[in-house]
């Protein structure tokens, strides 16, 4: 029976009391109508036991589900490691090859550079081969025979050894750069091939692992949602049982109360009958009806609580930023003039309530896969590692007691140990950890104690 079929009973209920309850005369009746009402309130407990068995059912199969959840996120925390780790390396090799590529600019500069040496140097051996050319090769043996001027001949051996050196250092020089810079381009050129290899590979496998990552992502969305509504479910079914065991103590109240009544008026008419049997025959004789009660208390009695609120909302719990006592450190000096680690809008703030109750200790920042994630300031990396409900996630020590906290990150960039700069990149923004949207989860802390992102930020 559905829980809802207690309305019209209950009506029906307080109908009869209301009409058979009023005079000594109407007792049997009311016995009746009372052992009706509670007939129908034992079926109503046995509802209510139904009702009870399906929620512990509902909580067996939400416990299951949950068990199945745990077991997703924790086949998700090594796929993300993974992706975090291949991201890592892909970055790297990119800048390798970008090095390379620089490297490869700086070469062609160069050889470049070469080539017009080498023309000025082609041309100056032409002119020097065609002087050489229009003198002839002069034999010495017969030039000295032949009895010319000695300081001549001399200056002729001179000019042509000089020549003759010249022209051989130019050639073993244009070989050697030549040379040079055919081993240079041709390693240049394996690297960078092998690296580009590389890069495949890497994007392939980040490929497949991005795959993995989905499906996972997909099971525990599935999970979440059956998770989900089963929790609506169960609080339906809580709410249901609340009001239902309400009805039925109620009830119960007002059938004792309207069957005390009935036994009171029965021992009203017997003294009644007593003193009319009395010698004493002029007492005036005493009224044995009694007035029921107005249909408004009954009304009242069987209406919801009056501490239950209709639209089964609660108060938000007041929260307070908590101002960190004053601290002589470079981030305590920094206060309203920090930037947010990342562009995007802002989905939850800081005191804000969460829906398990509890309420926001940071900023949740909406911001596009892949955007870059900066540090707010100088300091260390003290944490960087994959948690549960956080993924993959940063911490870094700012010195002074202060923490910078960043979470669900798609890719970290920085390592334990790292020293950071203000405004350096040191993540990418993901939805790591389950986390149904991409964006970053910013937290500042001050011994321990979460401190409000915004006041620290500067509002332009």
């Amino acid at each position: 029976m559905h829980p809802w079929r207690w309305l019209p009973v209950a009506v029906l209920i307080m109908s009869a009391l209301l009409a058979f309850g009023g005079t000594a005369s109407s007792g049997q009746n009311v016995r009746e109508t009372a052992a009706a009402s509670l007939s129908e309130v034992a079926e109503r407990q046995d509802d209510l036991k139904s009702l009870r068995s399906q929620i512990d059912t509902l909580r067996k199969e939400m416990a299951s589900a949950e068990g199945s959840r745990r077991d997703a996120i924790d086949q998700l925390q090594d796929v993300e490691r993974a992706i975090s780790s291949t991201q890592r390396e892909l970055h790297g090799l990119t800048a390798q090859i970008d090095k390379l590529q620089a490297k490869l600019q700086d070469l062609g500069s160069q050889s470049r550079e070469l080539e017009r040496t080498l023309s000025i140097q082609q041309t100056q051996l032409e002119k020097l081969l065609y002087r050489q050319y229009l003198r002839g090769t002069p034999d010495p043996l017969r030039l000295f025979l032949n009895g010319g001027d000695p300081n001549q001949l001399a200056r002729d051996f001179h000019y042509l050894e000089a020549i003759g050196r010249a022209r051989g250092q130019i050639l073993r020089e244009v070989e050697a750069t030549l040379q040079r810079k055919q081993t240079i381009v041709s390693e240049t050129r394996q690297q960078t091939a092998l690296l580009s290899a590389s890069e495949a590979r890497q994007k392939e496998e980040h490929a497949r692992l991005l795959a993995q990552r989905q499906q996972r992502q997909a099971m525990l969305d599935k999970i979440s949602t059956q998770i989900a509504v089963q929790r609506r479910e169960i609080g339906n079914l809580q709410r249901d049982e609340k009001r239902l065991t309400e009805l039925v103590d109620r009830l119960s109240k007002i059938i004792a109360a309207r069957a005390a009544e009935a036994r009171e008026a029965r021992r009203e008419a017997l003294r009644a009958a007593h003193r009319r049997e009395s010698p004493r025959q002029g007492a005036p004789q005493e009224k044995l009806s009694r007035t029921p009660p107005a249909n408004q208390e009954m009304s009242a009695r069987a209406g919801p609580p009056a501490d239950e609120d209709p639209a089964g909302g609660a108060a938000a719990p007041e929260v307070r930023a908590e101002n960190p006592p004053p601290v002589a450190d470079r981030l305590a000096s920094m206060k309203g003039q920090l930037r947010l680690p990342t562009r995007g809008s802002i989905s939850n703030r800081f005191g804000a309530p969460r829906q398990e109750g509890s309420t926001w200790k940071g900023l949740f920042i909406l911001a596009s896969a892949g955007s870059e994630v900066r540090s707010i300031a100088a300091g260390r990396v003290v944490f960087a590692e994959w948690m549960r409900g956080f993924g993959n996630l940063l911490i870094i020590d700012h010195g002074g007691g202060y923490l910078s906290i960043y979470a669900n990150n798609d890719a970290l960039r920085k390592q334990v140990g790292d020293e950071v700069q203000n405004g350096e990149a040191i993540a990418t923004v993901g939805n790591s950890g389950g986390n149904p949207e991409s964006g970053l989860y910013f937290e500042l802390r001050h011994q321990g104690k979460p401190l409000n992102p915004l006041v620290w930020v500067s509002p332009k």
